[in-house]
């Protein structure tokens, strides 16, 4: 029987320096993707994917994270009192229920698997979700649903994966892989950034994961691998063969919103798909093609 899927990690912990000045105060995670904070997605995302309990990894000068899941009852009640019932009601929507969210520190920066570590507590025996924030996923079914799917039908670990051009291969973690049916591959391998010379293939994991708590066991060794830091991808690989393990093509359009192309791409691209601001920037879109 497949252990329900109810945890998720949020790693948040990062200084967000690509971003500066606008993240000398303020977290990476709280910039708007039009309206609604990146962290906001993630979580939305999750609990589409019946996600109910969340762990923040967090580092210094994030509280504002917390807070924005909180009630602000001066701000609803000053809604209230101006009859501004939309602003309200799509507060009240996105409102989480009492200790669904908690928050580990991660004092220093040793990678997403030293963070990944620090939820250890949280994760306990139980499967679980790990979304990176900076990852936007535009889809039709949310990203962390599909995958939830494949671990629905396999009990196994599932990664998201997308192509990359050969050459940028050192910068992601490369699958090397087995069978494919339909989107899914089997996974055989997994190489934390390898040069193009030595990649076993051009799929890349993206910011969304199913793992099984056996990955803590090696996390806890606190091997270190590429730059120095404690790899998860090199703790997933070691589960390769112990449990089922698949990369999942996910249907959909990431948008890396760690980088200021990729994050102003997201803009437009999630502006264009509302209905009620996507004809107003088509239009003010053609005053800029040609320029």
């Amino acid at each position: 029987m497949v252990k329900p899927l109810r945890k998720a990690v949020l790693p948040v912990a990062g200084l967000g320096t690509r971003f500066l000045p606008a993240t000398k105060a303020m977290p990476k995670e709280m910039l708007p993707v039009v309206d609604k904070p990146l962290i906001q997605y993630a979580v939305d995302e999750a609990r589409a994917a019946g996600i109910e309990q969340f762990c923040m990894v967090t580092g210094r000068g994030k509280t504002a994270l917390i807070d924005h899941f909180d009630i602000a009852f001066e701000l609803e009640a000053t809604l209230a009192e101006r009859s501004k019932r939309d602003a309200l009601a799509l507060l009240r929507s996105e409102a989480m229920p009492p200790g669904s969210i908690s928050t580990v520190r991660q004092q220093v920066p040793l990678g997403l698997g030293h963070a990944i570590w620090c939820a250890r507590s949280f994760i306990g025996e139980d499967p679980f979700a790990i979304l990176l924030p900076d990852d936007l996923v535009l889809s039709d079914t949310p990203c962390l649903e599909q995958l939830a799917n494949v671990y629905q039908e396999t009990g196994g670990n599932v990664v998201a994966v997308t192509q990359v051009p050969p050459e940028h291969t050192n910068r992601y973690g490369i699958l090397k892989i087995g069978a494919a049916e339909g989107n899914r591959v089997a996974v055989e391998g997994l190489v934390e950034k390898p040069a193009p010379k030595d990649a076993p293939s051009d799929l890349s994991i993206i910011g969304r994961y199913i793992l099984l708590p056996e990955v803590m066991t090696y996390l806890s060794m606190m091997e270190r691998g590429a730059g120095n830091e404690v790899q998860l991808t090199d703790a997933m690989a070691k589960m390769i063969g112990h449990a089922p393990f698949h990369g999942l093509k996910f249907e959909g359009r990431r948008f890396d919103c760690g980088d200021k192309i990729g994050f102003l791409e997201a803009q437009i691209a999630f502006a264009l798909a509302r209905p009620d601001l996507g004809p107003a920037v088509r239009e003010f879109l053609k005053n800029y093609v040609n320029a």
